[in-house]
């Protein structure tokens, strides 16, 4: 009797606690979803992206430290661009000797113009004196048979008459010999035109891979991790840096056959995470698996193991993320809720609540 007496009050301290544990939990504890919706246990998510030199080289400088928040554009990193540089000079150079010989190629196609417009002149000139001689041989041809000229004449206009025969071949080959020159004139213009074309491509490649030296964010987001530090040298595609895209964050979940069945593409989604139950997050599902899949290897019973799930995301709008783009974290856990009737009101314990 004594002994009862002695543990009686412990007895009664540990019904307390063990009813003051149950009505705690019946008040913490989850309700139960009403019909109409499904959930599911998942992770936030956000699109990863490595910066990454396109070019091999030492790296000059990194300017964004691990957890910074970077804009669209922002220069992260720059990459030594002094060889590129040297090359740039040097075929700038090229594109200069270029542009002058198609300035020295030009001239020397009106000159070579100017040249076969002389030659065509003294083809006229010769011509002339030829048809002059021609009369004269055929006047002393038919003075000489009757004396009234000497035969030295007619054979001098004879000798005259073939030596401005030859004066006019030879005006004519001038003729010949000046487009054959206008030809090579105009073929060095081509050349130096083509000469210039393949400068000035070289000099847009060149300034391109000076361009890609300078590794800037392709999209707003955190910078994750640094892999590389200043003054390494990375090969092609080497990575320097990775970060997260801030405007694609989502939550991965799964959901039974019957459940996912139900859930469209643009169906509205609530997600509550575990550091931060207070708040409830509006999403909208953007995928749903067509091929089913067994749950992830983190249930542990083999009951749900047998279970076929589908993979669905929940993405959060980017005006939202941006507006709480410190607060943005990937890797929280939390719960996916996601209507599957339309018709279906939220209950209260899913409201919309935000941060302050």
């Amino acid at each position: 009797m004594v002994s009862w007496r002695r543990w009686l009050p412990r007895l009664g301290v540990v019904l307390l606690v063990a009813a003051a544990g149950y009505v705690g939990w019946q008040w913490l504890r989850p309700a139960a979803l009403p019909p109409g919706f499904a959930s599911g246990n998942g992770r936030i998510e956000a699109v990863d992206i490595d910066i990454a030199a396109k070019l091999p080289g030492r790296i000059k400088n990194i300017l964004v430290r691990e957890g910074d928040i970077v804009r669209e554009g922002q220069v992260l990193a720059n990459i030594d661009t002094r060889v590129l540089e040297a090359q740039l000079r040097e075929t700038q150079a090229a594109l200069e000797q270029a542009r002058i010989a198609i300035e020295t190629a030009r001239s020397q196609v009106v000159q070579r113009r100017a040249e076969k417009l002389a030659a065509l002149a003294l083809v006229s000139q010769r011509k002339t004196e030829v048809d002059s001689a021609r009369r004269r041989v055929a006047r002393s041809e038919e003075l000489a048979p009757k004396g009234a000229t000497a035969q030295q004449v007619l054979d001098d206009d004879r000798a005259r008459h073939d030596g401005a025969k030859a004066a006019l071949g030879a005006a004519e080959a001038q003729v010949a010999a000046a487009d054959a020159a206008i030809s090579t004139a105009e073929s060095q213009v081509i050349g130096a035109q083509a000469a210039q074309v393949a400068a000035q491509a070289t000099i847009d490649r060149i300034q391109a891979d000076i361009d890609d030296s300078t590794l800037r964010a392709p999209r707003p987001g955190r910078v994750q991790y640094r892999v590389a530090q200043a003054g390494e040298v990375v090969g092609v595609g080497g990575k320097v840096m990775n970060m997260v895209d801030l405007t694609d964050v989502y939550m991965t979940f799964f959901l039974p056959t019957e459940a996912a069945g139900r859930v469209a593409i643009g169906s509205e989604a609530r997600l509550v995470l575990d550091t931060a139950v207070q708040y409830v997050i509006p999403a909208k599902v953007s995928f749903v698996a067509d091929v089913a899949q067994f749950t992830p290897k983190t249930v542990e019973t083999s009951v749900e193991r047998l279970k076929l799930m589908f993979r669905v995301k929940a993405n959060i709008d980017p005006a939202l993320l941006e507006k709480y783009v410190d607060h943005v974290k990937t890797g929280l856990p939390g719960v996916a809720y996601v209507r599957t009737d339309s018709r279906a009101e939220w209950p209260a314990n899913l409201a919309i609540r935000f941060p302050p």
